[in-house]
């Protein structure tokens, strides 16, 4: 009876949350993004931060239903414009070609994430978050959030859910300053057998507190409900998976925030 009332407890909190967006800028170099705070303003507890980086298409509206849906009454969750100010893509065309811009130059990269991991500590007029801040991406944000863990920035955990693992700038011994978590799809064509021999290597190198998760049955994008396998072959959505992702992140963050 204790547990059905807690569950219970827990599906009527998330019920009446009441997720809320405010929009944040911030700038490295001459180029100015925009991100968005998304948080249940209904309480004014603090909690842990979380970086989020969508997929390849950005700042849109189903990053932030996706946002609104991770923070729920557990976390301020800061989606991270990768892209700069203006530049939304519409299309798989015009994702790639944006993705593949900040893919070109890792530097710029990690300068972009790092600088947006400033903003959400900083949290300027956001008296909600603690100490404790983490980092999670999807697919080109999962790639990301690999990179800000390889700059040697300090926070409880970074999360990558189906994101590419190969770089041109490994980390080397002691470069890493925090947890990490990769979720795969064992069925990912886009992510090669190589790739993840590498990574793993990459990470033993590293000294790395580090996990590797395959999921059977899924492939690219298994946590991204928008997608069918339509648009890109080998990019689908596997309800499983998400659920078992998402249940992983939440203890993985759960643990990182104890012991931080």
């Amino acid at each position: 009876m204790r547990l059905l009332a807690t569950t219970l407890l827990f599906a009527a909190s998330t019920v009446f949350a009441a997720p809320t967006t405010r929009p944040v800028s911030w700038t490295v170099g001459d180029t100015t993004f925009d991100g968005v705070f998304v948080y249940d303003d209904a309480s004014a507890a603090l909690r842990p931060g979380l970086l989020m980086v969508p997929n390849w298409y950005g700042v849109n509206d189903s990053a932030i239903a996706n946002a609104k849906t991770i923070a729920g009454t557990e976390y301020v969750v800061l989606l991270v414009d990768m892209y700069g100010r203006g530049v939304r893509p519409t299309s798989a065309e015009e994702a790639g070609k944006a993705a593949g811009s900040v893919y070109a130059d890792r530097l710029v990269l990690r300068a972009r994430i790092n600088t947006a991991l400033d903003t959400l500590r900083s949290a300027d007029g956001l008296p909600l978050v603690s100490t404790d801040v983490g980092a999670i991406g999807f697919c080109f944000g999962g790639a990301t959030v690999l990179e800000l863990a390889r700059s040697g920035a300090n926070l409880a955990g970074v999360a990558s859910f189906h994101g590419s693992l190969d770089t041109p700038l490994p980390a080397g011994a002691g470069d890493i300053d925090t947890a990490v978590l990769v979720m795969n799809g064992a069925d990912d064509t886009f992510v090669t057998a190589e790739n993840i021999t590498g990574f793993e290597s990459e990470m033993r190198q590293a000294g790395a507190d580090w996990q590797f998760v395959n999921y059977g049955g899924a492939v690219h994008c298994f946590a991204e409900p928008d997608e069918d396998g339509s648009a890109i072959p080998g990019c689908k959505f596997h309800a499983p998976s998400y659920r078992r992702s998402m249940a992983l992140m939440h203890s993985f963050f759960d643990e990182r925030f104890a012991n931080d």
